[in-house]
C-alpha cells in the first residue's frame, strides 16, 4: 500500500491546509516542465495520486482506514514501512 503522507511529506495527522501546501510545494518541485530530473514525471504522477487521496473527506477517510486494517492484516510489512520512515526521518536530520 502506497504511504501518501509520505509522499508529500506529511504526518497522518495533517490539516488539509497543510496538505494543500505540500501538495503545491512538491508539485511544483517535480513537474516535468521544471524539473530535468528523469523521474519527474513519475514522482509528479505519485504526488498528484496522494493529493486526490488526500484532499477529499471522504477519500482521506477510506485510505486511512484501510491503512489501519493493514496493520492488522500484516504487522510485519507495516512495522518494516514504519520503520523504514522512521529511520529516513532521522537520516534527514
Amino acid at each position: 500500500m502506497k504511504n501518501y503522507y509520505e509522499v508529500l511529506g506529511l504526518s497522518a495527522s495533517a490539516t488539509l491546509a497543510e496538505i494543500k501546501v505540500s501538495y503545491r510545494k512538491m508539485a511544483s518541485q517535480h513537474h516535468p516542465d521544471k524539473s530535468s530530473a528523469s523521474d519527474a514525471p513519475a514522482k509528479f504522477r505519485q504526488v498528484q495520486e496522494a493529493y486526490e487521496i488526500l484532499s477529499d473527506t471522504n477519500k482521506r477517510k477510506t485510505y486511512d482506514e484501510n491503512r489501519r486494517r493493514s496493520l492488522l492484516e500484516s504487522p510485519i510489512d507495516t512495522a518494516r514501512e514504519i520503520w523504514q520512515y522512521y529511520i529516513d526521518g532521522i537520516l534527514k536530520q
